[in-house]
């Protein structure tokens, strides 16, 4: 969902909160070779980007994404009532929220927005993050509830989420950990926990994966300003991602399955780059499918590649 949609309470506010104080220790900092020295808490959950107008158009009228993945096209109402409507893929555990240029209102609808949900498995593990987000030296991390109206005009508790900062250039990422209330309602479609405390995310989306080849994201790439990264990294690093510079600016983050790069840009050229997903059962045969500006090939063998133009 929008960054916007989860943290504009906050957007009224004139806090200045500080930035991470790039180096400092804490227990959730990488050992020497990058691997995390914390179990990990957090996990990719999806992420969303804002393309250009005829890729969006595309994407939502591809008869080619109906039949690979479990695709949806759907508008949610959430705190203070404000809607937005995205182009959904959605996996077994993971999925993947595409917008056109000024489908949401202001900065989170102009080309190359983006926005990244890292979900907890377990309930409890989000406020072990913004324990250790403070011990990063992210003194006052911003916290949120946000809630879901299934139409009757009644809000659901939905996640509660942290952030590093109220303020970004184009990209913003946020932990996030599923309620009970929303699992109890039987309007979430929900399935039963598997363990005490399951809040995780193969429990909050649907099997309909099955009945599509596509499985799950597993590996993305986005292009973020480099005040948006400084933003991003003491999350990743909290929720017990390894996390590795990268020369000439940038991360790469892996943990849970999903490997997460992040390249430094400028603000004109930021967005959504490259998207991996693993496949229910490997194609036979390459296929090319040309969706607006952006190209998916699925195959050989079980994985798929998503490329977007880059944004300016």
């Amino acid at each position: 969902m929008p960054f916007r949609r989860v943290l504009h309470v906050f957007t009224v506010l004139a806090v200045a909160l500080a930035g991470w104080v790039g180096g400092a220790s804490g227990i959730a900092s990488a050992q020497e070779d990058g691997s995390p020295a914390v179990r990990q808490l957090l996990f990719y959950n999806h992420a969303y980007g804002v393309l250009d107008r005829e890729t969006a158009d595309a994407i939502e009228h591809s008869a080619y994404l109906r039949d690979f993945a479990n695709f949806q096209v759907r508008t949610t109402t959430g705190s203070g009532g404000e809607t937005w409507t995205g182009r959904y893929l959605m996996g077994r555990e993971t999925y993947l929220e595409l917008f056109g240029v000024g489908d949401v209102p202001g900065q989170d609808g102009t080309l190359g927005a983006g926005g990244m949900g890292l979900s907890a498995e377990r309930a409890g593990d989000l406020a072990t993050v913004t324990a250790r987000l403070r011990e990063q030296g992210v003194p006052n991390p911003v916290t949120f509830r946000q809630t879901r109206d299934f139409g009757d005009g009644v809000p659901v508790p939905w996640f509660d989420s942290v952030f590093t900062s109220a303020q970004y250039d184009a990209f913003g990422a946020w932990g996030m950990e599923y309620l009970p209330e929303y699992f109890a309602d039987p309007r979430s479609n929900t399935e039963p926990a598997s363990y005490p405390g399951d809040v995780g995310r193969e429990r909050y989306l649907s099997d309909g994966y099955r009945d599509h080849l596509m499985r799950d994201v597993t590996s993305i790439r986005l292009g973020v300003t480099a005040g948006d990264l400084a933003n991003t990294v003491p999350l990743l690093k909290a929720g017990g991602f390894a996390v590795r510079e990268l020369p000439g600016g940038g991360v790469v983050a892996w943990g849970g399955g999903t490997t997460i790069r992040l390249d430094a840009v400028a603000r004109e050229r930021a967005g959504l780059r490259q998207v991996e997903m693993s496949l229910n059962h490997p194609a036979p045969y390459r296929h090319e499918e040309r969706i607006g500006h952006s190209t998916l090939v699925v195959g050989p063998g079980a994985r798929a590649v998503w490329t977007f133009g880059v944004a300016g």
